[in-house]
């Protein structure tokens, strides 16, 4: 890739990416979802490069799917579909464009990836990791099944290719517990985040759930003593956390749940104030929908998401870089675990 320098005046070049009132305003629909957390000033900015990527999408026949962790310009202003992992995963499978544009981190492109296999699919920053993924390798797995033979290993999604490919089945933070709770097996293996592991243990407790020792830069950092001194500031606050964070932090919460769970949980509420004990975009993608609702307190950013910008996402579209490739073999394997993910849930939900 290019370095961005040489993108920008690449892109200067094909198209009209000044500031504009007029783009704004063109733009408006958009801007209501998001003018609570976005000043008109940074919308006009972010205009012109929302526009010019919604064009070359219907050139392309190219869909975004962008995570709930995306900044509002991108949640709001180019994404088709928006959700947690597992509703990414499953929109991938269905999406009828020809290309992929996969607003994340890189296994979310790896995995529409193995699930599309026949699609482009782009991620528009190749170091877009994750060091949850990082933490935990093919080796690492077999090291598992060493120390509990024969017990079922189940995969966070938030894992390379080739670790889903060494396990039997992948979950989500929204299905973890699900998943856990269907398997034929007394112990079950669970990596790599050992405090979504630990918080699954306490909602499963027929199972012995062992774990792996990884866990996620964005939410380990928070503390219970942080959320008990918020508690007693401001009483009326709900406090909203994301099963990655320590059980501690999650027993101080009002709600545990996927970023998805967590929308639902506040659109459901409507609670006066809340905390989302979990990335900072959460607050900022769903504050415009609940105009009743103030956010407050702490978040942590996650590097990595932020990573991706809507200058890369029209470099990508532009360019066609950026295009995300599994190993056949290792996609076979990858897909088997995170189709019995799909399927499962499905039926459950039935």
């Amino acid at each position: 890739m290019l370095d961005q320098t040489t993108i920008a005046d690449t892109l200067g070049r094909h198209y009209d990416l000044a500031p504009s009132l007029e783009a704004a305003e063109r733009l408006g629909d958009l801007y209501a979802s998001m003018s609570r957390v976005v000043t008109p000033a940074d919308w006009a900015i972010h205009a012109p490069y929302v526009e010019a990527i919604n064009r070359l999408k219907r050139e392309r026949n190219a869909v975004v799917l962008a995570h709930n962790y995306m900044t509002p310009q991108i949640y709001h202003g180019i994404a088709d579909v928006v959700g947690d992992s597992l509703q990414l995963a499953i929109e991938a499978t269905k999406v009828k464009a020809d290309v992929i544009v996969q607003c994340g981190v890189h296994f979310m492109a790896e995995t529409s990836k193995i699930l599309s296999p026949e699609k482009t699919v782009l991620i528009p920053d190749m170091d877009a990791g994750c060091s949850l993924a990082e933490s935990i390798t093919p080796e690492g797995i077999a090291e598992m099944r060493r120390r509990y033979p024969g017990a079922p290993v189940v995969t966070y999604v938030n894992t390379s290719a080739e670790v889903k490919a060494a396990s039997d089945i992948c979950c989500t933070s929204s299905n973890a517990a699900q998943i856990v709770a269907a398997l034929d097996a007394e112990t079950v293996i669970m990596t790599p985040d050992k405090y979504l592991a630990q918080n699954v243990a306490k909602q499963v407790p027929q199972k012995n759930i062992v774990w792996y020792d990884g866990s996620c830069i964005v939410h380990e950092r928070f503390t219970a003593a942080e959320l008990r001194d918020f508690r007693s500031w401001q009483p009326d606050t709900r406090i909203i956390a994301h099963p990655e964070c320590p059980p501690d932090v999650v027993a101080e919460a009002d709600f545990s749940g996927s970023t998805a769970g967590i929308i639902d949980y506040v659109n459901r509420e409507q609670p006066g104030k809340a905390m989302l004990v979990t990335e900072c975009s959460m607050a900022s993608n769903i504050s415009d929908a609940l105009p009743g609702v103030e956010f407050v307190g702490p978040c942590n950013m996650c590097p990595y998401m932020k990573m991706i910008t809507l200058e890369k996402v029209l470099w990508s579209l532009h360019s066609m870089e950026g295009a995300v490739e599994v190993d056949p073999t290792i996609a076979e394997g990858a897909r088997l675990a995170v189709q019995r993910m799909i399927d499962l849930s499905q039926r459950s939900a039935a």
